[in-house]
């Protein structure tokens, strides 16, 4: 099937009535299509598509990975609604002469003072649709807190998860996000194939014999690639103070390369290793290998 609106629910179903299922993105479908689109056509361009040798398929999702992943949805979006609603206020504020930094917490903290100050020169009117703009503000930073405790609560819960953490710069929120989008990670055959399909790898535009890389593809997941870069920024930041072989190699890339580079390195790594943890069991060993070197 096509991986589309319910094909994981109907995978499920079909599974349980002894059917093996195969889901195919639906870009790898969409050059098979010939003519316009009618269900002929799409039923064709899938089988058409499922023959292929080297054909990627998805894998079905449970019922547990489905509610993981709604619940980072949510919050993804939570997240943004939140950022636009800030960005609102400060822009509204900025036409009545009053200049907030960026910082949301500033903002948060800012409102306060800015709608008790009577020398400010806000009217009545302006001052009760600011007053209704924080409301919305803390509604939001509510749902967001209840989700990041939902997400919390997962994270202890599944010892897949737990065992994610053990990598530095993956916290709850980046590890329940690759057990509901990655499950078992066995639908890699290696850890590149796995940071490629989150975009951390560089693109390519080669041709004649003549390698040609260029920026990471961004392919993939989006909010995957963004949670592991954060990550990864967080690790640099304490990176100088450490000896450790990962340290040092973190601070080196750091010295001679931007940040931002470094960050991207770091989080290639780190969803290499993540594929590890996934397939092979256990927990993350900063001295793997140091005994026998």
């Amino acid at each position: 099937m096509e991986a589309c609106a319910g094909a994981h629910c109907w995978a499920r179903a079909f599974s349980r009535i002894g059917h093996e299922v195969k889901l195919i993105p639906p870009q790898f479908v969409k050059p098979y299509v010939k003519g316009q689109k009618n269900d002929a056509n799409d039923a064709e361009a899938i089988c058409e598509a499922a023959g292929r040798p080297s054909m990627r398929f998805v894998p079905a999702k449970t019922v547990a990975q489905q509610d993981l992943q709604a619940v980072h949805r949510i919050r993804g979006e939570l997240v943004r609604q939140r950022t636009a609603k800030a960005n609102q206020i400060r822009g509204l504020l900025a036409e009545y002469g009053l200049v907030v930094a960026t910082r949301i917490d500033v903002l948060r903290r800012a409102l306060p003072d800015i709608q008790e100050d009577p020398d400010n020169g806000l009217s009545g009117l302006f001052r009760r649709l600011l007053d209704g703009l924080r409301q919305d503000l803390v509604e939001l930073d509510r749902r967001v807190a209840e989700l990041d405790g939902e997400i919390q609560t997962a994270a202890k819960a599944d010892e897949t998860a737990g065992r994610l953490q053990s990598i530095p710069g993956i916290g709850p929120i980046t590890a329940t996000a690759l057990v509901a989008s990655v499950g078992d990670g066995r639908q890699f055959k290696r850890g590149r194939e796995l940071a490629a399909w989150l975009g951390l790898t560089p693109g390519q535009h080669s041709s004649g014999g003549k390698d040609r890389l260029l920026g990471i593809s961004k392919r993939g997941d989006s909010y995957l690639r963004t949670l592991l870069i954060h990550g990864a920024r967080s690790v640099i930041r304490t990176a100088a103070n450490k000896t450790d072989p990962r340290s040092r190699w973190i601070s080196a890339v750091a010295a001679r390369r931007h940040k931002n580079v470094a960050a991207v390195a770091l989080a290639n790594k780190n969803a290499r290793i993540a594929w590890a943890v996934l397939t092979q069991g256990g927990r993350y060993d900063s001295q793997y290998g140091m005994a026998a070197a």
